[in-house]
């Protein structure tokens, strides 16, 4: 009886002290989901904190324009398909950051130039947005096939639309020429396929491309054609870069306006015979090899040999 009585006791007691340990779990697992829970909301409560929206923890799609257009021309979003591709590529481009900002900086430079030559040859601004789809606005941008600076000529189309091309000289990175020689590309395209959105389109896949896709599906209207990917992409991204970099602030997007890239400001020199040594021509300038190359990156050798009743205007620092 005796020992009995001692193991009841032993027992009591072990159970006893189990409910406490056990206890002790349940209790301390409450006060850490406390603790965490505390934890998460105060991240969230900083991150929503400030006078102007910086998202950077939470993640949402675009909201759809309610209306848009592209060189006065409608975009039909009250298609179910034209609205998904274009809140596709709202998606991919609204949330690159990093690329978005320098674009918005460069458009402080390049912009200026872009504009008033569409303008001076009569086209619609908004055909800027596909010099952006090209080439992000970056000068020396070149592609794996050879496309080469703002408006990514190739080599061999270039001088079709009035760019000289060759060792010495590409004008293909001159942004006024270039862009002079991409307005004589849509309004070209415009007469063929009468539409602007349709010349931006054949912009990617070609004359050629777009005519044959036309024909055989028996439309110009690029939202009524089906074409491969890139194509079927490409306008809807260039309609994606307007509206974002039209209304950044919206898209979190906050370049710091004072220190936007500007207008190079420069004179101009009038060269009516060649240059054996570019350098040497710099120095007799005040200026070094390294600035004539930034305000003329067209200059693509160490010489610049001028042709009998040629003349070339080389840009200089002011």
């Amino acid at each position: 009886m005796r020992n009995f009585i001692v193991y009841v006791f032993v027992m009591a007691h072990k159970s006893r002290s189990l409910y406490l340990f056990l206890s002790g779990i349940v209790v301390g697992a409450i006060v850490v989901i406390g603790i965490s829970s505390t934890r998460i909301d105060s991240a969230a409560t900083t991150a929503e904190s400030g006078t102007e929206p910086k998202p950077q923890y939470r993640w949402f799609v675009p909201e759809l324009p309610q209306s848009l257009s592209f060189c006065s021309e409608n975009v039909p979003l009250d298609r179910w398909e034209v609205r998904e591709r274009l809140q596709r590529e709202l998606i991919v481009n609204s949330y690159q950051h990093g690329s978005m900002l320098y674009i918005l900086m460069l458009a402080g430079r390049y912009f200026p130039i872009i504009e008033e030559r569409l303008k001076a040859n009569g086209v619609p601004d908004d055909l800027k947005y596909v010099c952006v789809a090209e080439s992000s606005l970056q000068q020396n941008a070149l592609s794996g096939v050879g496309a080469a600076s703002f408006w990514q000529f190739m080599k061999d189309t270039g001088p079709r639309y009035g760019l000289e091309i060759n060792d010495e000289v590409d004008e293909r990175f001159n942004a006024a020429k270039a862009t002079d020689a991409a307005c004589k590309y849509f309004k070209e395209s415009n007469a063929k396929f009468g539409s602007w959105t349709a010349a931006a389109a054949s912009y990617n896949c070609g004359q050629a491309g777009f005519k044959n896709q036309a024909d055989f599906q028996e439309s110009q209207n690029y939202y009524d054609l089906i074409f491969p990917d890139e194509t079927n992409r490409y306008v809807f991204r260039i309609l994606a870069l307007k509206h974002i970099l039209s209304n950044f602030k919206n898209f979190g997007l906050y370049p710091l306006l004072s220190s936007d890239f500007k207008p190079l400001k420069s004179r101009t020199i009038v060269v009516e015979n060649s240059i054996e040594n570019l350098t040497n021509f710099a120095k007799s300038n005040n200026t070094t090899y390294k600035m004539l190359k930034i305000y003329n990156p067209w200059l693509r050798a160490h010489k610049l040999t001028v042709r009998p009743g040629k003349h070339y205007d080389i840009a200089l620092p002011e």
